[in-house]
C-alpha cells in the first residue's frame, strides 16, 4: 500500500527536522519569547497554501494568544486559486499589506514560503526588516536553493531573515512516484511545516514560563468556561491583533 510509504517518508522528514533544525527552533523561540515579553506580537504570513501556516497558529486551542494571522484575500485560494499565484508575484504589494497591519519594532514576522522566490514573500521580509522587526522564514532549502528569485534584486526571502527554518522537503514538494503517473505527487511541506512551526510555539511557551511570565493560551470553545476565558483574551488583544 502506497500510503504506508508516504507515511514512512513523512516520518523520515520529521526525524531530519528534529536532527537538523534544533538550533533554528530554539533561536526562533527565543526571539518570539523576547518579543512577547516586551509586549509585542508574532505575525505569521504566507501566500496561497502557505496562508495555512498563519491559520494553523492563530486563535487555535492550545496555541499562544499574541499571534496575528496576516490573511490577505488577494493571496488566498479564494475565490479563484490562480489569483493567488498572480498575487504573490506583484511588486509593491507587501508594503501595502504591512501598512494595513498593526506592527511595531518589538514584533516578529514569520514568513512561510516553500520556494521563497516570489516578490511578495521577498519584499515582506525586506519591509519587516526595514521596520525593525525580527524576521523568521520557513522554507524548503532544497526547493529554494534550486530555483531562481523572481524579485528584481535577485534575492530570496531568507536573505533578509534572522532565522531560517527548513522543512526538509524536496524540490517540487512532492515525494511519491508511480510508473504510470507523471509528475511526482504527495506533497510534504504542510504536514512537516506545521510540526516545525508548532515546535517553535511550544518552545516559546516554555521560554516564557521559565521567565515567570504568565502565558496566554487559547482554550477550546467546546470546553466548559472556554468561551469566557477566550473572551478575556479577545477583549485584551483585539486592538492590536487585526483578525480579532
Amino acid at each position: 500500500m502506497l500510503y504506508k510509504e508516504y507515511l514512512s517518508k513523512i516520518n523520515r522528514i520529521l526525524q531530519e527536522i528534529e536532527k537538523t533544525q534544533a538550533a533554528g527552533i530554539e533561536q526562533a523561540a527565543d526571539i518570539i519569547a523576547q518579543a512577547i515579553a516586551a509586549g509585542g506580537l508574532l505575525h505569521v504570513f504566507g501566500c496561497g497554501h502557505s496562508q495555512m501556516y498563519a491559520m494553523e497558529v492563530f486563535y487555535r486551542a492550545g496555541g499562544l494568544v499574541p499571534i496575528n494571522a496576516i490573511l490577505t484575500p488577494a493571496l488566498s485560494l479564494e475565490p479563484k486559486a490562480p489569483l493567488s499565484t498572480h498575487g504573490e508575484r506583484i511588486e509593491g504589494l507587501a508594503k501595502v499589506i504591512l501598512d494595513n497591519e498593526t506592527v511595531g519594532e518589538h514584533d516578529v514576522l514569520l514568513i512561510a514560503s516553500t520556494s521563497a522566490r516570489n516578490n511578495v514573500p521577498v519584499e515582506m521580509a525586506m519591509e519587516a526588516q526595514r521596520r525593525g522587526m525580527k524576521v523568521i522564514v520557513l522554507i524548503s532549502c532544497a526547493f529554494s536553493e534550486n530555483v531562481t528569485s523572481r524579485h528584481k534584486s535577485g534575492k530570496k526571502a531568507q536573505d533578509f531573515a534572522d532565522v531560517v527554518l527548513d522543512n526538509c522537503g524536496e524540490l517540487g514538494d512532492a515525494v511519491m512516484q508511480l510508473p504510470e503517473v507523471d509528475p511526482k505527487f504527495g506533497p510534504t511541506s504542510s504536514v512537516t511545516g506545521f510540526a516545525l512551526l508548532q515546535s517553535v510555539i511550544v518552545q516559546t511557551v516554555e521560554n516564557l514560563a521559565k521567565r515567570d511570565i504568565k502565558v496566554p493560551i487559547w482554550v477550546s470553545a467546546n470546553l466548559d468556561k472556554g468561551d469566557s476565558i477566550n473572551q478575556e483574551y479577545i477583549d485584551k488583544y483585539r486592538t492590536i491583533i487585526s483578525c480579532l
